[in-house]
């Protein structure tokens, strides 16, 4: 029976409900509904009280206090706008092991090291000691770099009036617990709490905070959603366990551009930046290979050279296998099923396998054509000229659409050596140095790629 004067929030994402239920429509958790006691207050009148600072005109606030300070660390630079604006709270989110904490001691080092001020990193999931002992591999220890192993809220406030750092890192914000706040660390009141007390303290000082987080199985961040909107910067920290390419993904930036990413190669002894990333994601053969085709693709405002691999073979199966690694699977399929129908290469029967080279994830739709041409390079042992890219998206009528960016893509492909480029119609300004063949649909371009100087059947 429901008492009156109580409500229903799912533990998850904080989504509330009118009644009970097994799952959350919100989150679709199973058994995460909680029963609570309703604080909710009847809405009183505000009475005008005396401002803090009088408004002024727009054109006479100063920006000068605003101004962003590089970390030291290039790439995050890149991704975060120029640096940390004084006052700013971000939320890096990542996989455990993904080098959340190694990146984040190579900021706290540089940051030590090259402003001035002092850096606090407070860990609450592993002792002082473990941090130090990896602090040395990296080689990240500076008598400016501050280290405290706190799990409660209040003892980190005291911690920051000791030490009065530039820089506040907090290793996670799930294990930090308020006492003002009900419930255990990690779930939704208390993670709320916490990050709204710390951005509170950082808009009171100007310090600028750097938040870890915890991500779900499906690679979102873990906790309310609200927790996203209370900070200023979401960052997505990616990569596969099995290769040492790391990369950091704006998702939200009050300050920058938030689709920009950052590259870097984690080792045994740090994390270091990749500035020109373009050659990770190519393998050089010194013969030309059927069942590859490369595209460039632009994250943010960089565009990236990314080898498509696929494999077509006899199928043994009634239902014909299809495997996809970082590439969309939706799209992969819908272009099998535009290669069949609208260029009569029948692809329904065989297996195909699609991947791309050095774990990086492509969603763009600019992909789509080399895609096309990989499978059907597999099919036909047709070795595509490895000075060749190809650059537009396939519709469903056949066509190859535009896509944005062309001549910066192609730019950086000439950039790298590649001579050949297959591209949508009325591709706009294009850069000297590389050879443009338009194509307006996938037929076509199937066509023109066999005349390209360097393309070969492989008997």
């Amino acid at each position: 029976m429901v008492r009156k004067g109580s409500s229903f929030r799912c533990a998850e994402c904080g989504f509330e409900v009118a009644k009970w239920v097994g799952r959350c429509p919100e989150c679709q958790a199973w058994g995460t509904i909680e029963e609570r006691a309703d604080s909710r207050a009847p809405i009183a009148k505000v009475a005008a009280g005396a401002p803090s600072a009088p408004a002024r005109p727009i054109a006479e606030v100063d920006v000068e206090t605003s101004r962003a300070r590089p970390t030291g660390v290039s790439e995050l630079d890149r991704v975060l706008g120029g640096g940390l604006v004084p006052g700013v709270v971000v939320l890096l989110a990542g996989e455990p092991g993904v080098g959340k904490s190694t990146l984040l001691l190579e900021v706290a080092y540089q940051w030590a090291a090259h402003s001035g001020a002092a850096a606090l990193y407070v860990t609450g999931e592993e002792s002082a000691g473990q941090v130090r002992l990896r602090a040395e591999r990296t080689g990240n220890v500076h008598d400016r770099m501050f280290l405290a192993a706190e799990s409660d809220l209040a003892a980190v406030f005291g911690h920051v009036d000791d030490v009065k750092p530039g820089l506040l890192i907090v290793d996670s914000v799930q294990t930090m617990s308020s006492p003002q706040a009900d419930g255990a660390p990690g779930g939704v009141t208390q993670v709320r709490a916490v990050t709204a007390a710390l951005v509170a303290l950082a808009k009171e000082r100007g310090l600028p905070v750097v938040l870890v987080g915890h991500v779900t199985k499906e690679g979102s961040v873990a906790g309310p959603r609200v927790l996203e909107h209370l900070v200023d910067v979401v960052l997505h920290f990616e990569g596969d366990k099995h290769s040492t390419l790391r990369m950091v993904r704006g998702v939200k930036n009050r300050f920058g551009a938030a689709d920009e990413i950052g590259c870097f190669e984690l080792h045994d002894d740090g994390i270091e930046g990749v500035p020109d990333p373009s050659g990770l994601f190519l393998n050089r053969h010194a013969e030309a290979v059927p069942g590859t085709a490369v595209a460039v693709t632009v994250e943010g405002k960089r565009p990236l050279l990314c080898e498509v691999q696929a494999l077509v073979a006899e199928s043994a199966l009634p239902q014909p296998r299809r495997a996809v690694s970082g590439l969309d699977a939706s799209r992969v399929s819908m272009v099998l099923a535009v290669l069949e129908k609208r260029s009569g290469n029948p692809v329904g029967g065989k297996d195909v396998y699609t991947a791309t080279v050095g774990g990086m994830k492509v969603t763009e739709p600019a992909v789509d054509l080399a895609v096309a041409l990989a499978v059907w390079s597999g099919m036909r042992d047709l070795a595509l000229s490895p000075r060749l890219v190809a650059i537009g998206e396939v519709g469903l009528a056949g066509e190859v659409r535009r896509v944005t960016g062309v001549g910066r893509r192609l730019a950086e492909a000439a950039r790298l050596g590649f001579t050949h480029a297959l591209v949508p119609p009325d591709p706009g300004p294009l850069p000297d140095g590389i050879k443009t063949l338009e194509v307006g649909d996938l037929a076509s371009a199937l066509h023109a790629v066999e005349f390209v100087p360097g393309t070969r059947s492989i008997d």
